[in-house]
């Protein structure tokens, strides 16, 4: 008798164990991540080692922009700067003129270079710095749609933390996208000064 209310105590036990396997924090931890790397500790600055004030996350959306709206014309529209051109050239014509630089820094505007796949290049301002290898832009026809992506999450992929090649957040499939784009830096408003790090 005393071996079967052993076994059973046992068998109990186990399904309890078995059960707790299923409790909700252990079902939250498999979720996918909320977009914007939200779960991350992360400080607006140069980084965690400068701690100021935690970064909300992201939200990124698309919202509707004017018929054949382009990310060259809502940049300068953001920005201030007044630029003229295709994308790809707007770091070379800023020689001179604007502050340029490789670190980002809120109301820059972030130069995509151009590629085979993307010979006009891309423009998009950075309305928030997350961490060193984090920011968050706003910016038009990134789809080719002529609509506007706010509160899109840009992550840094550069071997040397360079900000010389960087991916998109994916808002339609909620995903950090796969392609990677070369850039060509940040180019700053008048009186913008970077975060030091």
């Amino acid at each position: 008798m005393r071996r079967k209310y052993t076994v059973s105590l046992w068998i109990a036990s186990a399904i309890l164990a078995l059960a707790a396997c299923s409790s909700p924090s252990v079902e939250q931890s498999v979720r996918p991540p909320p977009p914007a790397w939200s779960g991350d500790t992360a400080y607006a600055g140069s980084g965690a080692s400068t701690p100021r004030q935690p970064v909300k996350p992201a939200n990124p959306r698309i919202v509707r922009g004017s018929p054949g709206l382009q990310c060259v014309p809502y940049a300068r529209e953001q920005s201030g700067i007044p630029i003229r051109g295709d994308a790809w050239t707007w770091w070379h014509k800023a020689k001179g003129k604007y502050s340029r630089s490789q670190r980002p820094a809120v109301g820059a505007v972030l130069v995509v270079g151009k590629t085979a796949k993307n010979k006009y290049g891309h423009l998009a301002v950075v309305t928030r710095i997350v961490s060193d290898r984090e920011i968050v832009v706003n910016h038009a026809n990134w789809l080719n749609k002529g609509r506007i992506h706010l509160d899109t999450p840009v992550r840094d992929v550069s071997r040397r933390n360079d900000w010389s090649a960087v991916r998109f957040w994916y808002t339609p499939g909620n995903v950090l996208g796969k392609s990677t784009y070369p850039v060509d830096g940040f180019i700053y408003p008048r009186g913008t000064v970077a975060t030091s790090g």
